[in-house]
Formats: structure tokens, sequence, C-alpha cells
């Protein structure tokens, strides 16, 4: 009889569970970390999309580091964009990386770039 209820039961056990919640905790760190890079990334599209609109170089990089400003972007600056005139209106391009510090010598790079339509 005590082996036919040994048989029946079923679940994780208690090391089993540690385990799998440290996983599920390391990569909700890492998530929590890596989510405010990605609406960084969606602010300095909008910022170079409306800083496109702009009719000379330096209206250009003026009104991407305002949009920058406004959404709080701190990877790139209007110095560090790319210009190329496109008929009447320029291309904002835009390359940058952000690291994120794991543990010890680990890091996490993410490398953004993009450009405005």
């Amino acid at each position: 009889m005590n082996a036919q209820l040994k048989k029946n039961q079923r679940g994780m056990s208690f090391l089993s569970l540690l385990f799998v919640g440290g996983i599920l905790a390391v990569i909700g760190v890492i998530a929590a970390q890596v989510v405010p890079t990605a609406i960084e990334f969606q602010a300095v599209q909008k910022a170079a999309q409306n800083a496109s609109e702009g009719t000379t170089v330096a209206e250009v990089r003026l009104r991407f580091d305002k949009s920058a400003n406004v959404d709080n972007v701190t990877s790139i600056q209007g110095k560090d964009i790319v210009l190329t005139k496109a008929g009447d209106r320029y291309r904002v391009s835009y390359a940058y990386q952000r690291e994120i510090h794991l543990a010890g010598p680990a890091f996490l790079t993410m490398k953004y770039s993009g450009s405005s339509k």
C-alpha cells in the first residue's frame, strides 16, 4: 500500500523549487535593468523623428536635444547623431550601446541603432 502512494505522488521537491525560483529571480533582475534601456531607445527613435523635421543642421541637433531632454535620454546627444540630406529633409541616424553590470567581470552589452524615416 505504501509503495502505491509514493508512485502516485507528483510535484517538485523543495530543492528544485528553490532552483527554479533562483533562476526566475535572476531573469527578473536582468529584465528590470533591460526594460528601461528599451524604453529609452523608443524615446531616442521619437526624438530622431522629431529632429528630422528641422531645416538646418543646428536646428536638427537642437530639436533632438530638446526632445531627448523631455524624455530623459542620457545615452545619446544631438552632437552624436549622424545627419544626411534626403531631398529637402534631413535623415537622422544614430547608434549607441548600453552596458549592464551582471556580476564580477560580466556585463550585458546592448547595441542600439536606427534612423528617422
